[in-house]
């Protein structure tokens, strides 16, 4: 029987599920939000590469990427990595890694003779120069040892650490470690789904960011919101077009990781791939926007990216070429806009 994603009974799912040892691998603010959100109710350590930061943190119980957000006293702050693994192995452990898509390899390879079993993944995007999804990164490095899923769903970090609700969906090929994640994390102010569609929820994640860059730059320019609807419609086209072609489901792009993530990081002020577009219409070098931010902004290299994968797979992506010719080749704001509105009429289910 074909199950629908998202459409999975999360039955698994306890009010009380059993205490696990979970590991965040990644201090930055999404992992930190969401180490904070587990901490209540599972033994939960946070790790980072950078000592003198952790311990930083663990002084003033506080992450600078999450300035404001104590963090709760049950969790524990590391920076000693083998320590933070051993942590997560066995029955009842959990490895999360919360990296950008540019840190997976590295971070997998320092993973690959670990005693590791359960592998879930935060990151959204595409890695530079092979074009590959995070799980395809997990398959190449540590290929079928480890069983692995990504997390995924419209979610600000700064609004999981405020303890604001939010629904995500866990992706996996396997079912025990779908039914895992959803008994770990659903509850309290998380819901999680369950999906079997790890292409289409993984595309979803990695373009919807850099489609917030084109919203940014179309609000930056004062163009309206029926600009913005419109982008953001013909942006879910673009998603469901090339995730068709890798092999994800459509029906994918029209829930959580899809549309969901896709309007709340086109329209949501959190959104640092959406100040990226608001810098740009202000006429700022990309140098200086990504200062600004103090954050990695995923849809810059991501542009990147989906241009080269998708000339590779024969996938019309105009809204995603004008993005990263603004990115990377020099081309002006309105130049883009120009561009978009210049083409030539199709219909609207092609």
């Amino acid at each position: 029987m074909h199950i629908s994603p998202e459409n999975t009974p999360d039955t698994t799912a306890s009010t009380k599920a059993a205490p696990r040892r979970i590991t965040v691998l990644g201090a930055g603010a999404w992992g930190t939000a969401v180490a904070m959100a587990l901490a209540g109710r599972h033994d939960v350590l946070l790790w980072g590469r950078n000592g003198d930061a952790m311990a930083t943190m663990a002084a003033s119980r506080e992450n600078s990427y999450l300035p404001g957000f104590p963090l709760p006293p049950q969790l524990r702050i590391v920076a000693d990595f083998d320590a933070a693994v051993a942590h997560a192995a066995g029955e009842h452990g959990l490895l999360i890694a919360a990296c950008p898509v540019a840190g997976l390899r590295p971070l997998l390879l320092q993973l690959k003779d670990k005693a590791i079993t359960k592998l879930v993944w935060l990151c959204k995007g595409f890695e530079g120069g092979t074009g590959l999804l995070p799980h395809q990164i997990v398959q190449q490095v540590l290929g079928d040892t480890v069983a692995g899923g990504a997390l995924s769903g419209p979610s600000f970090a700064q609004e999981v650490a405020r303890g604001l609700p939010c629904a995500l969906t866990i992706a996996s090929h396997n079912a025990a470690l779908r039914a895992v994640v959803v008994s770990a994390l659903h509850g309290g102010t998380i819901r999680v789904y369950a999906s079997e569609d790890l292409v289409g929820v993984e595309v979803g994640g990695a373009v919807k960011n850099v489609l917030a860059i084109a919203t940014g730059v179309a609000d930056g320019l004062g163009l309206g919101l029926n600009a913005r609807a419109a982008l953001i419609t013909r942006g879910l086209a673009e998603i469901t077009r090339l995730g068709a072609v890798l092999g994800g489901q459509t029906e994918t792009f029209m829930g959580l990781t899809g549309m969901g993530d896709l309007i709340l990081t086109c329209t949501g002020d959190l959104s640092r791939n959406r100040r990226v577009g608001l810098g740009l219409a202000q006429g700022k070098a990309l140098d200086t926007i990504v200062a600004e931010l103090g954050h990695v902004a995923e849809g810059v290299p991501c542009a990147k990216a989906v241009r080269e994968l998708a000339r590779r797979m024969g996938v019309d992506m105009p809204i995603t070429n004008a993005v990263a010719g603004v990115l990377f080749d020099g081309d002006l704001p309105h130049v883009m806009v120009q561009q978009l509105l210049s083409r030539d009429p199709r219909d609207e289910a092609a």
